[in-house]
């Protein structure tokens, strides 16, 4: 028969509590969580999608592969009349999965205002966003991203907006899915007003996706984007990093205050993606993508132990 060592009582209580306290201090040990994830919106890509040159249902694995970003933001222009086609669909999460990618959200825009003064083209336009929610899951998304605009004034497109994003968010907690609004132009591009339709709208599954750059509310009026994103942070579900040019030197985007903007994001308690949001000109789209994750990296870098 063959013989173990021995081992005596002192020694075998010191191996077991040795073991009992390995879990404890590897997590003493282990990296805290950043303070935020980093995806990117497909939108960094429209030149090359409208091109041809880019797939929208290859557009998570080439994130994976040229980025090493493992979260997506879709844009349904893109893929317009798949909303329904689920083998398309079915292809378009396969091959996100297949990458390791996980698809966040759906930016829905060309399907009718949910502010329209018109009652019929309302009701056209909040059920046209029916069967993106429905795509949206099928994806394994959190959100779609839609738009709060139409006709009148303020007050009265704040009303008709509350009570659409009310019924989308009815539909939305069938679903399991947010209904998120960008500030994207028009009244939206106020943050005071897109809060108070966040309250008039009253529904857990009816958010925010603030965006850095988007506060042209029209030809005469730029709202403060610092004052706006504080504004809409409360209610953020999703958060845009908007980008256009970077200074050579320095890597710094030259119309947005990265830090600060960031600083917002985080002190309003915000631990979600930031969407690489890339709309510049003078970069390619892959290198306007690569500097604004690498001064994103660099904020959050410098953001670690806060």
């Amino acid at each position: 028969m063959t013989e173990f060592p021995s081992l005596d009582r002192r020694a075998f209580l010191g191996a077991a509590a040795a073991a009992a306290l390995a879990p404890a201090a590897a997590r003493a040990f282990a990296a805290p969580d950043p303070p935020f994830r980093i995806s990117l919106a497909e939108w960094s890509f429209h030149r090359a999608i409208a091109a041809g040159k880019l797939d929208a249902r290859d557009f998570a694995p080439v994130a994976k592969r040229d980025f090493g970003i493992e979260a997506v933001e879709h844009v349904n222009t893109f893929f317009k009349d798949k909303a329904g086609d689920f083998a398309y669909l079915a292809d378009m999460k396969k091959r996100a999965d297949d990458a390791g990618v996980r698809s966040l959200l759906i930016m829905i825009d060309g399907e009718g205002e949910l502010a329209d003064a018109d009652d019929e083209r309302r009701r056209r336009a909040i059920e046209n966003h029916f069967r993106w929610i429905a795509a949206a899951k099928f994806l394994g998304c959190h959100s779609i991203r839609v738009n709060a605009g139409g006709g009148g004034t303020r007050e009265e497109q704040a009303a008709r907006a509350a009570e659409s994003l009310h019924r989308l968010g009815d539909m939305g907690e069938t679903y399991g899915i947010d209904v998120i609004v960008e500030n994207h132009g028009g009244a939206s591009s106020n943050g005071a007003w897109l809060a108070g339709v966040m309250k008039a709208a009253a529904h857990r599954r009816v958010g925010t996706l603030p965006d850095f750059g988007n506060f042209r509310v029209d030809a005469n009026e730029e709202y403060d984007r610092y004052k706006g994103v504080a504004e809409l942070m409360p209610f953020a579900r999703a958060v845009s990093a908007k980008s256009y040019d970077f200074d050579e030197r320095s890597g710094n985007e030259t119309t947005i205050d990265y830090p600060r903007m960031v600083k917002i994001v985080l002190d309003a308690g915000y631990r979600g993606h930031l969407g690489i949001e890339y709309e510049g000109n003078r970069l390619s789209e892959p290198d306007g993508i690569r500097a604004t994750q690498a001064l994103l990296v660099r904020i959050r870098d410098g953001q670690a132990g806060r």
